[in-house]
Parts: structure tokens; sequence; C-alpha cells
């Protein structure tokens, strides 16, 4: 099946207009079908002076873009999975998730800054000033690395960057996913990508979405693009999170890795902070099943348990 000129709908930022360009190359090369892109701006683009769990509601980055779908302005739109709220609105859906890139988080930091030991995995020395607007990675950077303070970071990735090198932080953390798809210069940089015992990712990090109208003969079209493997892995990790009933504003992490049996394996870091966020307790845990859903739920049981011990405590 193919159609017409398709229009792809995206943020303007850099990374999310790589992330379009990626799908329209997708759709040439496997579909046979030409696109063209359109820039959308969200919310989330134009406030860039408040922190995120300043801000109020879900979708900061993607709600005007569903609306574009719904208005028939664009075919489809394209996501980072990890904006995505988990409720769909009524007559949108997903038809495929690509392959993903890495979830991981790297640190960036000044040159020759971090020490990485067993008992600081950061690396980070006391009374660092680590950039971050997540409350997810602020609370697991936090729970190993007490001493450090947390300032807000906002701005696309370059500009992120740029912050570091001019010197407002001495070090900054990023998705492994945005810095590889643009192939930024870290020369002079500290570079250490963290473990999943050390930070896990928001739940579906470095994985795109393409979203369309399902009533649309393009939803169809799009499907043979969908990666099941990871699709498989982030629908534990989503589900997981829709139990939590949060969004982008929960100090929350996740990360699905398949078994050699076929099997799930969901670890989960869920953490309380103080208004200030300067600290931070973290509870882990983990939980092994043969199908997303069993998965999410086991972990969601495993964390409710855990919070009420440390509540407890």
């Amino acid at each position: 099946m193919t159609m017409g000129l398709l229009k792809i709908g995206t943020r303007g930022s850099d990374l999310a207009l790589w992330q379009a360009r990626r799908v329209e190359r997708l759709i040439g090369e496997r579909l046979g079908t030409t696109c063209e892109i359109r820039i959308i701006h969200t919310r989330g683009d134009r406030i860039q002076n408040v922190s995120f769990q300043k801000m109020e509601g879900k979708g900061f980055f993607t709600k005007e873009l569903q609306q574009a779908l719904l208005d028939g302005t664009v075919d489809l739109v394209v996501h980072s999975l990890k904006d995505l709220p988990t409720e769909e609105p009524e007559g949108l859906a997903v038809p495929a998730i690509p392959e993903r890139e890495s979830p991981a988080d790297v640190l960036l930091a000044r040159e020759g800054l971090l020490d990485v030991t067993p008992d600081n995995p950061l690396g980070l020395p006391p009374s660092s000033v680590l950039g971050t607007s997540s409350l997810r990675r602020a609370s697991q950077a936090l729970a190993v690395t007490p001493s450090i303070t947390i300032r807000p970071l906002r701005g696309n990735v370059p500009t992120r960057v740029r912050k570091l090198r001019e010197g407002r932080f001495d070090a900054i953390l990023l998705a492994s996913a945005g810095i590889a798809r643009l192939k930024l210069d870290l020369d002079g940089l500290d570079v250490v990508e963290l473990p999943p015992e050390v930070m896990l990712p928001a739940p579906a990090q470095g994985a795109l979405a393409i979203e369309t109208r399902r009533d649309d003969p393009v939803f169809q079209l799009l499907t043979p693009l969908h990666d099941h493997s990871a699709g498989r892995r982030i629908q534990a990790e989503r589900e997981l999170l829709q139990l939590l009933g949060g969004g982008c504003q929960i100090p929350f992490g996740c990360l699905a890795t398949e078994e050699t049996d076929g099997a799930l394996r969901l670890a989960a870091a869920l953490g309380v902070v103080d208004e200030a966020i300067t600290r931070a307790e973290v509870v882990r845990v983990a939980a092994v099943a043969p199908e997303p859903g069993k998965a999410a739920r086991a972990c969601h049981t495993a964390l409710q348990l855990a919070q009420e011990k440390l509540e407890a405590s």
C-alpha cells in the first residue's frame, strides 16, 4: 500500500527535526511514500523559564501536535515516546514504534571533574552543582550523592550543553539517545553513561512514537515500521507508568529487558523528594513475568510494598 504526499507534524527543536527526518526516511525507504515536514510549536517549547514539576497538566510537548492530527492539518506526528502521555486522545493511536536507541542517561561534566568509584557512582565531588529539570534524575542523583546541589536546566539539548560549557553547572544529565542522534561535540567534557543500577531512565526513553488518526488509512500504512521487540518492552514500562497515574512530573524511572526465555524483567525506581529538591529517598524493585501487563502489575505491587516499608521506617 502506498499513498500520496504525507504531512509529518513535529516540534521545531534540532532533536525533534532529526526524529521527524528519520521517520521520513523510514517511510520513503520501506514504504515508498514521500513526506513533507511541518513544524508545530508546543507549550513545552514556549515556556522555558518554568521547571516541569511546576507546570500544570500533561502533554507539554504533545498536545498541540495531537490537535493538528485531529484537525487534519497533518497526517502523522512524531513524538519522543517518553513525552507522550499514556492516555491517548479519542480517535488517535500509535501504529508504530521504530527501533529504539539506547535508553540510558549520560552525565556530562567539566573536564577532569568526575572520579567514579563504587562509593561514588556519579563521580561528582561534594557540593557540585548538577543541572536537571527532571525529578526522576534529581531524585536518583541525590539518593546516591546527597551532597550535590540540583539546579533547574531547561532548553534544547545543544543549549543545555552550552550552559555547561559556560560554567553555569558543574555537570548535567542528558539522554544518551539525544546526544547520539545530534552527534554533539563533547570534546573537553567528562562523559559517563550511567548504568541502570545507578540511573533508571524514563519509561520509553530512547524510543520514538509515530501517531496517526486511528481510522485513517495512514494507520495501516505505517504498521510495518513497528519494532515488535521494542514495542513489547516499552508496553511494560508505559503500563507501569499508567498504573502509577503519572507523567514526567513524578520521580519515576523504569526499564524493561528481555530474558533469554522471552520473559520480561522490569526494573523500577520511585523517589520521594522534598519541595526544595535537596533530599531524596528512592525505592528500587524488579519483577519478571512472561508478558508486559503482568510485569507491570507485579512491579507496581512491589513498588507499593517498598513504599509502605519506607514510610513505616
